[in-house]
């Protein structure tokens, strides 16, 4: 083998080394909440995996990637919406039968509202009463669900995963989307 050959097979196990390493870093760090983000994360990695074996190049390993990453999130969102439907929604949780008031919210298209309050029944539903100026009064029914240390709140189109704090008669609840304080009533 020539010295050309040899930095050619160097750069290729480099390759795989550093998409081994990204794969390991997305699952380890990326803090993931929901299989459909665990599964984007992991699909991700294993498709720039097989790209690159496949392949053998950049655009392979990018081509691996997209496609992974999108098989990866179809699979762990079907697996949520399974966790959602088997759930024991009258199984009590720590925020079973109480009710909060909203104290501070931080948010990009923050609704406009003189206060609101959240109420987690023990039928596995929370609902958000908002009060907005003028008069209106808007009510909200969600699912809710507890995970370890998350907080799970869905509809058929869409969830959030949050991770949520107690202390005492404050709730904190904080996601990508929103930071919420909370004072229970």
């Amino acid at each position: 083998m020539d010295n050309q050959e040899k930095k050619y097979r160097l750069s290729e196990y480099l390759k795989i080394i550093v998409s081994l390493v990204i794969v390991i870093l997305l699952i380890t760090s990326s803090g993931c909440q929901s299989s459909a983000q665990t599964g984007t994360a992991l699909g991700a990695g294993i498709g720039a995996l097989a790209g690159q074996a496949i392949g053998g190049s950049t655009e392979a390993t990018l081509i691996g990637t997209a496609v992974g990453a999108g098989v990866g999130y179809i699979i762990g969102n079907e697996k949520d919406k399974k966790a959602a439907q088997s759930h024991n929604y009258n199984a009590p949780t720590p925020l079973t039968g109480t009710k909060w008031k909203v104290v501070s919210l931080v948010m990009k298209d923050k609704p406009e509202y003189e206060w609101m309050t959240i109420e987690f029944r023990p039928d596995g539903k929370v609902i958000n009463t908002r009060y907005e100026p003028g008069g209106t009064k808007t009510i909200t029914e969600e699912r809710y669900r507890i995970v370890g240390k998350t907080l799970i709140i869905h509809k058929t189109n869409y969830i959030i995963n949050a991770e949520y704090k107690i202390y005492g008669n404050e709730l904190i609840v904080t996601c990508e989307r929103f930071r919420a304080v909370l004072q229970r009533l």
